[in-house]
């Protein structure tokens, strides 16, 4: 008798979203689109450290591009509960191709200077801040089937981390070659795949009622009812907690790959599309899971693997090491993101969507700008390696206090969800 291995890749069962029309227009136009915003955000990174020499200004900037995300998405989670929410991503996604061809214009006359980025980076974290909370709840609507919304959002994931990959790769190359203008203007032209993607849908999303309680009442009702589930609240916390501490070693990337590795460009290419690579594996793995059994488990796993990575990479000085590591690095990241988002789009009600996932957006990105100060104020005192051990060491104790907490939740998603999930979530 043949058994199979539990490991076994089932790529038909991986790839099921596919079947939907709507659904792989917008996978493979946001694949070109998102490997040209990963190559600005390698190519702004390095512009802004050559611009400064400063730790702290990374840190700087990355708090203009985020800081928004926090004050911005609970009204967009409203208005996606509200508003058409395929008309909202295209516009977003207009917007954000002319400021990559603002920054490109900048970049290629000579003439940027540190405030223009600034600037323009407040103001593509203003669009994101709309952008986010209603792409994440526009998910339901490109599908037929919402047996198959896990399976999106790991494709999601696989399609993010497929650009994070390359994106990355080409843009360190681009900017050795060229310079960080040029990595713009290919952002500015990505957007268009994502675009007529959009354009060539046809949405039929159910129009949403006229009588609406005041917008304030509506953002009360989804946060009571966000943080009024144990697992989802316990969930938001250790994404915040991630989020502050943990994913603002990011900025430091082109201090460790100039200072610390005594590279260049291409070396923080490396550095992003290894991390990218190791995302993509956890993306892999979480489409091959056949459902939700476990990812409380998961979960914690994967913040362990995130924290033991970033201590490890701290102490590193070894190119290839480092290389090693940030693949670990990415796999546990991905893995944490993406499970909580399955279980949180898992367990909530259709009409609250759009507001749960605002506070998802919240402490996903909408914390990430304040640890962004802190990371780059402290790399500034006590260097880069120390930053990111104090990450990774507090990775590792929130996963453990999520793990002591996981006993608690089963019973818990029983009763929220009336039992709808067949099979327990922990």
């Amino acid at each position: 008798m043949k058994i199979s291995s539990p490991a076994t890749v089932d790529f038909s069962h991986i790839l099921r979203a596919l079947r939907y029309r709507n659904y792989r227009l917008f996978f493979f136009g946001q694949i070109v689109s998102l490997t040209g915003t990963w190559m600005q955000y390698l190519a702004m990174g390095w512009l802004v450290y050559r611009l400064t020499n400063s730790a702290f200004a990374l840190g700087v900037v990355g708090f203009a591009s985020q800081v928004s995300t926090f004050f911005i998405s609970p009204f967009a989670g409203v208005w996606a509960d509200r508003w058409n929410r395929h008309r909202i991503v295209v516009v977003t996604q207009v917007l954000a191709m002319a400021q990559a061809f603002i920054l490109a214009a900048l970049v290629l006359s000579n003439t940027v200077e540190i405030w223009h980025v600034m600037v323009l980076s407040v103001f593509l974290g203003a669009v994101n801040s709309f952008e986010m909370p209603v792409r994440q709840s526009f998910t339901i609507d490109l599908i037929g089937n919402k047996e198959d919304l896990a399976n999106a959002i790991a494709l999601n994931s696989l399609e993010f981390n497929i650009a994070r990959f390359l994106g990355p790769m080409v843009a360190g190359i681009v900017v050795a070659l060229s310079n960080e203008g040029t990595c713009f203007l290919l952002n500015g032209f990505s957007y268009l795949a994502v675009i007529a993607s959009l354009t060539m849908m046809k949405v039929s999303q159910e129009r949403k009622a006229k009588n609406h309680n005041h917008i304030l009442e509506s953002m009360r009702e989804g946060f009571v009812y966000t943080f009024g589930s144990a697992p989802m609240r316990f969930i938001l916390v250790l994404m915040g907690l991630v989020s502050l501490v943990v994913m603002p070693y990011a900025i430091l990337l082109p201090v460790f790959a100039r200072d610390v590795l005594h590279g260049d460009s291409r070396t923080l290419g490396y550095l992003m599309g290894a991390a990218g690579f190791g995302a993509l594996s956890g993306a892999i793995f979480l489409a091959n899971k056949k459902g939700v059994r476990g990812m409380g488990k998961t979960i914690a796993g994967a913040t362990f693997v995130l924290g033991a990575g970033l201590i490890l990479l701290s102490f590193s000085r070894s190119f290839p090491v480092s290389l090693v590591l940030m693949v670990v690095v990415g796999f546990g990241l991905m893995v944490h993101m993406a499970g909580s988002n399955t279980v949180l789009q898992t367990l909530v009600d259709d009409d609250k969507r759009g507001r749960v996932m605002s506070v998802y957006i919240m402490a996903f990105i909408g914390l990430t700008p304040f640890g962004s100060l802190m990371a780059g104020s402290l790399a500034q005192k006590a260097g880069a390696p120390y930053t990111i051990l104090g990450a990774g060491a507090v990775s590792l104790a929130g996963a453990c206090f999520f793990a002591w907490r996981l006993r608690s939740f089963a019973a818990i998603i029983d009763r929220s969800t009336n039992t709808a999930v067949s099979e327990p979530v922990v």
